[in-house]
């Protein structure tokens, strides 16, 4: 069985409301509820949440919420691997035969379903593998990148990348924080995603928003407005 596993944590603080907050006629959690359904990877869709508003919002969208989480998995010190192992424990004590799981981030508007089907069979084609998940190519060669120092002037990171051309430094990529698909063993083992152990799947920049800031979601409307204005003259 392929599960979905949403966290969804009531109680944020730098966006209050963040996980069901309006975004374009609808709570934000929806997008991701919405893109896991129409990708048809899964047999269930669960959110993790410990906020009652949160859980209703979810059911009211089609997901599963057949468990309330833990209070000491619930506060800003957890983590989402803790998070994602508790689900996947609940799973198998259900007698739920876990093939795949996916955490999906509740607030990520621009997660496409097709990539979602596309890192899937992507981890499947790779059975050493453990995860795969979204990344997107730094906009800059992080090797440039430039620190200020107590003083208040530039310091570079590796100053021997001074001089080189920036095409001639490989790419780095960052986690995009959408989704990420795991084998069962990856979470309970609680493996290390950013390792050999995980496929990074390069995606554009374009469909690219971590919003965990006011400043990120003001972008992310800005950038949902600019998708809309596309579509509609592509037609």
């Amino acid at each position: 069985m392929k599960v979905a596993i949403i966290p969804a944590r009531g109680g944020s603080k730098r966006i209050p409301g963040k996980n069901i907050k309006d975004f374009f006629g609808k709570p934000v959690i929806a997008y991701s509820i919405e893109a896991a359904m129409a990708s048809g990877c899964f047999d269930k869709i669960i959110v993790s949440t410990d906020d009652e508003q949160i859980a209703s919002v979810a059911k009211a969208y089609g997901a599963e919420v057949p468990f309330m989480r833990p209070s000491d998995i619930a506060d800003d010190f957890a983590t989402t691997g803790q998070v994602i192992k508790h689900a996947v424990q609940w799973c198998q004590h259900q007698g739920v035969e876990l093939d795949l799981v996916c955490c999906i981030y509740a607030c990520s508007p621009f997660i496409a379903p097709t990539k979602i089907r596309e890192a899937m069979a992507l981890l499947q084609a790779n059975p050493d593998a453990y995860f795969c998940f979204p990344v997107c190519e730094f906009a800059f060669p992080i090797q440039r990148a430039i620190g200020i120092d107590n003083d208040g002037r530039a310091t570079m990171f590796q100053p021997e990348c001074f001089p080189m051309r920036s095409q001639d430094l490989p790419a780095a990529y960052h986690d995009v924080g959408q989704f990420y698909w795991g084998r069962p063993i990856g979470y309970l083992t609680e493996t290390p995603m950013f390792s050999s152990y995980a496929i990074p799947m390069p995606i554009s920049r374009r469909d690219v928003v971590d919003i965990d800031t006011e400043d990120d979601w003001r972008y992310a409307v800005q950038l949902f407005q600019l998708k809309a204005l596309a579509a509609s003259e592509s037609v």
